[in-house]
């Protein structure tokens, strides 16, 4: 036995944290990984192997029938791993504690910041892929348009991946634009910018709570592109869009 492991019978070990730690796995008598379905909505699974079979994953998972699933391995590089049911995969060797489940016989390819990923729906949401992103607050997601503008890809959004080639999908900052906020330019990290936001731009500081702010707008992004922005509203612009803010006080 390797004299840098250190035995742990009738212990736990997680994966998760020896991957944070950047240690070796302990040798235990259970292992914990965390499994998700296309959701990704990531929940602990005990294993009692270290180097499992694909279906003993799915088994654990709580899955059946397991033949009717896909099973793949979110490698720390972001890349994912397809792992078949007869399949052995080695915790203690590959750094991975994160594995995703598609009910579902096929699976398609799209990259992420450049990685492989695998995904067994016809469809991935925005929301998934700032998931598996992972990126910082001032970051969202775009999809790459060959010979054209790059689309920023909003969370409830659906993009189809049957169409021929591969999606290919990227982070970057948030894109900031130009506004018009009672008549005086004003820089927004868009795209979406929301009621309070506009009346801090045009009333900076706290307010009386007897007073009332009305906001109109023109030339949004957002469809309709003018219209009314009500507390605790949202609207999505574009360079240009303007704002009229005016304040009343209730008697």
């Amino acid at each position: 036995m390797n004299d840098n492991i250190t035995t742990t019978p009738g212990d736990t070990e997680d994966i998760g944290a020896a991957v944070r730690e950047g240690r070796a796995v302990r040798v235990a008598a259970s292992y914990r990984i965390a499994v998700s379905d296309e959701s990704l909505n990531f929940r602990p699974v005990t294993i009692s192997v270290p180097v499992p079979l694909g279906r003993q994953i799915l088994t654990a998972a709580g899955l059946a029938p397991i033949d009717e699933f896909s099973l793949f391995a979110i490698l720390p590089s972001g890349d994912f791993e397809d792992i078949r049911l007869d399949e052995t995969f080695d915790l203690r060797a590959k750094g991975a504690e994160r594995f995703v489940t598609f009910r579902s016989d096929r699976d398609f390819h799209l990259t992420l910041n450049d990685h492989e990923l695998r995904w067994g729906k016809p469809t991935i949401s925005g929301r998934a892929l700032r998931t598996l992103a992972n990126p910082s607050d001032d970051q969202v997601v775009y999809l790459e348009v060959r010979g054209g503008e790059d689309r920023l890809v909003e969370p409830c959004e659906l993009i189809d991946l049957t169409k021929p080639g591969v999606e290919r999908f990227f982070t970057a900052p948030r894109p900031t634009f130009e506004i018009i906020v009672n008549a005086r330019p004003k820089t927004v990290t868009g795209p979406d910018v929301t009621f309070e936001q506009i009346v801090q731009l045009a009333f900076p500081g706290a307010h009386n709570p007897d007073v009332v702010f009305s906001i109109s707008y023109r030339h949004a992004a957002s469809k309709p592109p003018s219209g009314e922005l009500g507390a605790g509203g949202r609207v999505q612009v574009k360079n240009g869009t303007v704002f009229n803010v005016t304040r009343t006080t209730q008697s």
